[in-house]
């Protein structure tokens, strides 16, 4: 025990020292009955250490593991995912904590979607991801082409994979190269537009295509006449992911565009400091309901 949780303090301690650009890539697998078993297996332990860091008031990895570990020995799994699911727990432990000193009202948390992640004991080989399903037993997901070409590229290392019913996303990493910038570039997101520019030249990127997109999804979903609340959420769910899907595309451009001319002018992009922005559009200060649902979105 005393061995796993030293290389996990000090994979983080030096993990803090180097400058990563980190990202994730996803893909489908088809899972089976010991996959299952270990994703019900690995939720009930992150509920299980979320239960005893708040009888003790701990949220801190190192705590939360010293006093968690062996709470976890009567589940039969591999002590990789143990110290993944007490890492999972923490942070979960970590966000109420921030949230209760906020001041913003919490309930009891836990984990209710089965899933699996893990740092430690996987390989990829073979053109698959072999992780540990048991005692001398291991299962190989095969790997699509777009993630093998991903983590093939020069100095990419996978940290951490993340398994749920159907998904399988591997957390990769590679160091961030530091290069030489010349001036700067502010950022200015408006509700219809995005100013990026500087006292030598500005750019606008009309994003008014965004802002009708989420107006018509409302009236879509204020058109349901149907009395069933849970057919009519259902619903609503769908044309939400459908607006955030062709919204996020055209944020994405725009900001993927921003980024290129900023590596080639060798630019630093400065971004404006939003915190307590909701504060500004809430109710109670004297604006329409329709005004503060596009400020806040």
């Amino acid at each position: 025990m005393v061995g796993c949780l030293s290389d996990l303090y000090l994979g983080l301690w030096f993990l803090s020292f180097i400058v990563l650009a980190v990202k994730s890539v996803w893909q489908y697998y088809v899972p089976t009955g010991d996959i299952l078993r270990l994703l019900e297996l690995f939720r009930r332990m992150v509920n299980d250490s979320i239960r005893i860091g708040l009888l003790n008031d701990a949220s801190s990895l190192r705590r939360l593991a010293l006093l968690s570990y062996n709470q976890l020995a009567q589940y039969d799994s591999p002590s990789y995912y143990k110290l993944g699911a007490i890492s999972r727990a923490a942070g979960i432990l970590a966000a109420r904590k921030k949230s209760v000193r906020r001041g913003f009202a919490t309930r009891t948390p836990y984990a209710v979607r089965p899933q699996l992640v893990s740092c430690y004991g996987f390989k990829i080989e073979n053109g698959g991801l072999k992780i540990p399903v048991s005692r001398g037993k291991r299962f190989s997901i095969p790997l699509t082409k777009h993630v093998l070409e991903v983590i093939s590229r020069p100095g990419v290392k996978v940290r951490s994979f993340t398994l749920t019913q159907n998904r399988l996303s591997l957390c990769v990493a590679r160091d961030a190269p530091l290069s030489q910038c010349d001036s700067t570039v502010g950022v200015d997101r408006n509700l219809r537009n995005l100013t990026v520019g500087n006292d030598h030249q500005t750019i606008h990127y009309d994003l008014s295509k965004c802002v009708r997109i989420a107006n018509t999804t409302v009236r879509i979903i204020a058109s349901f006449t149907r009395d069933d609340a849970r057919t009519r959420t259902t619903i609503a769910s769908k044309y939400g992911q459908r607006r955030t899907a062709r919204t996020g595309h055209l944020l994405h451009n725009a900001t993927k565009t921003i980024v290129a001319l900023a590596v080639q002018q060798r630019t630093v992009i400065v971004l404006e400091n939003i915190e307590g922005i909701r504060s500004l559009y809430r109710k109670g200060n004297g604006q329409a309901r329709k005004y503060r649902r596009n400020m806040n979105g």
